[in-house]
């Protein structure tokens, strides 16, 4: 008699099939474990968006009460910016649901402006071409001596830097133009713009990443060619390197540093009264020198870190207060570090 097919399985099929049963099971483990795990991930994923977004709407609230509050400084005193009111370089923590917030609104003219070697011209067809100012090529070269950068490097860097945004192709005697960048290793092209941020200044001929962050916190890349003007009014006594910069090796730090710890509580008021100083008096600089010396901010720079939902978050604002409405000119946000 046959044997009822299914019946009956000899020993070794029977070893066969339970094998194969158990791969299939763990075939389908391994393929639950996956797509759990890719399902956590995006939750995650969604999660952390969520809260990145969330952030960045708190970013953008903090901004507006700082312009308002701006706004209102400004026109409570339009004539000049002073530190009453304890209201700059502080931390001021901002309520959000589920987190927490910190604000930082700086001065952002109390910097050596790296724009500033080169001055805008516009011609007939509306085209705006930059050309070298060599007395501000020599004043970040004296900021960076003061900063004690070997004074060939600073030389350096300074006229290298000038023809990295003047917009021709004549190198200047201790400079670089494209033939310098052309050649180097990794092939590059200068911006013959202006600098966005002060980081662009890493590309530029005689720039280490030693005398970069040498140099960093003294520096910046405000849109706008021309002399770097400061405001004496907020510029701090442990900033005074940038007010014995201007005046050419005359006016040491220790002198400028006492010059400003002098400064009245409300400010100068006028230009006439911060140069009727002693010590000033007797340096007698030029009337361009003096134009650099301002007791008004045009710029200010907005630091925000913001913490939500276990995700912390920095972002930097740069404003532009040369009118009555200041506004963002510039964002960046980026994790913070």
């Amino acid at each position: 008699m046959e044997p009822v097919p299914g019946k009956h399985l000899p020993d070794h099929e029977r070893g066969a099939a339970l094998l194969t049963v158990l791969l299939l099971v763990a075939i389908m483990a391994v393929i639950a474990a996956t797509a759990l795990d890719r399902l956590q991930l995006s939750t995650r994923l969604a999660v952390n968006g969520a809260a990145i977004t969330q952030a960045r709407y708190y970013g953008y609230a903090a901004e507006a009460i700082a312009l308002s509050r701006l706004e209102d400084l400004i026109a409570r005193e339009p004539a000049q910016t002073t530190l009453a009111g304890d209201w700059l370089d502080r931390e001021t923590p901002i309520p959000v649901d589920r987190g927490l917030a910190t604000a930082r609104l700086k001065d952002h003219s109390n910097c050596f402006n790296l724009n500033s070697l080169v001055n805008a011209n516009t011609g007939n067809d509306g085209q705006i071409s930059y050309f070298a100012n060599r007395v501000t090529i020599d004043q970040f070269a004296d900021l960076m001596s003061l900063l004690q950068v070997p004074r060939n490097d600073a030389e350096v860097i300074a006229q290298s830097l000038a023809d990295a945004i003047d917009s021709d192709q004549q190198a200047l005697p201790a400079g670089a133009e494209d033939a310098y960048y052309r050649g180097l290793e990794i092939p590059t092209l200068p911006p013959n713009r202006l600098l966005a941020d002060r980081s662009e200044l890493l590309q530029v001929k005689g720039v280490t990443a030693q005398i970069y962050n040498r140099i960093k916190s003294w520096i910046c890349a405000n849109p706008v060619a021309g002399p770097t003007q400061i405001n004496v009014n907020t510029l701090s006594p442990d900033q005074s390197i940038l007010l014995a910069m201007l005046f050419d090796e005359k006016l040491p730090i220790a002198e400028a540093k006492a010059i400003l710890a002098r400064r009245p509580i409300d400010g100068y008021g006028s230009l006439v009264r911060f140069w009727s100083d002693p010590r000033l008096a007797a340096i007698k600089p030029p009337e361009a020198i003096q134009e650099q010396v301002q007791l008004k901010s045009k710029f200010f720079s907005l630091q925000l870190k913001i913490l939500a939902e276990d995700v912390e978050f920095e972002s930097t604002a740069l404003i532009d207060a040369r009118k009555p409405a200041p506004f963002v000119l510039l964002r960046s946000w980026g994790e913070a570090q």
